[in-house]
């Protein structure tokens, strides 16, 4: 894996994202983040993953006990079911697996809950298998602060890449003149970038007051 260069960025034809255990038993027991902000921005992955055409793997961990994945996110890809495991080991399901293995993409991106578990061990075991390992540790939380942060010191020893969402699309788009999705890529922003958004509605409250004067003048 390169670590620096061009090819260490992230490019969205060679990604594939696996969104784990944002399930209500998760998020009841997280304690590194505030819970709204998890939220925000898996969802906020998840729909720039959508405006790149990347795959995106929804799976959950015996949700009949632990509960359904959230509506949030849910209600990005209405249409696909989650995969539904009994393995704390995203890695060990072949159902998860399979998928990722036949797509032919080796930039992993991963985002869990909990960090110290539900994250570490996938990622641990998709390095070892020649993976690209990607770990979104704002759209991931645990059980303590501590938890967390010795966890993303864990995978970073084993060789995976720490990241966040709003790098993650950012380096997908590369190229504003990327007009086809730079266009929804701003929606996303607009909607789950905090101040980002916000300065993105003020430059175009500016535009459009800027065209209008121009247009009174004439």
């Amino acid at each position: 894996m390169s670590k620096t260069g061009l090819n260490a960025l992230l490019r969205p034809e060679d990604s594939i994202v696996v969104l784990i255990d944002h399930q209500p038993y998760q998020f009841t027991n997280l304690n590194s983040h505030d819970p709204s902000t998890i939220v925000n921005n898996v969802v906020g992955l998840a729909k720039g993953a959508k405006v790149f055409n990347v795959p995106c793997i929804l799976t959950t961990v015996i949700e009949e006990r632990g509960g359904y994945l959230i509506k949030q996110l849910q209600d990005v890809y209405p249409d696909q079911k989650p995969i539904n495991r009994t393995f704390i080991n995203t890695w060990q399901d072949p159902k998860v697996t399979d998928i990722v293995k036949k797509s032919g993409r080796k930039q992993l991106i991963l985002a869990a809950l909990w960090t110290e578990i539900c994250l570490a061990m996938p990622a641990i075991q998709a390095l070892g298998e020649g993976f690209e390992v990607f770990v979104v540790t704002d759209a991931s939380g645990g059980v303590s602060a501590e938890s967390h942060d010795m966890a993303v010191r864990r995978l970073v020893q084993a060789g995976a890449v720490p990241i966040t969402w709003m790098a993650v699309i950012s380096e997908w788009q590369r190229d504003w003149a990327r007009e086809d999705t730079a266009v929804p890529l701003t929606s996303v922003v607009a909607e789950h970038g905090g101040g980002s958004g916000i300065a993105y509605a003020w430059e175009v409250q500016l535009l459009e007051s800027a065209a209008k004067a121009a247009k009174a003048g004439k």
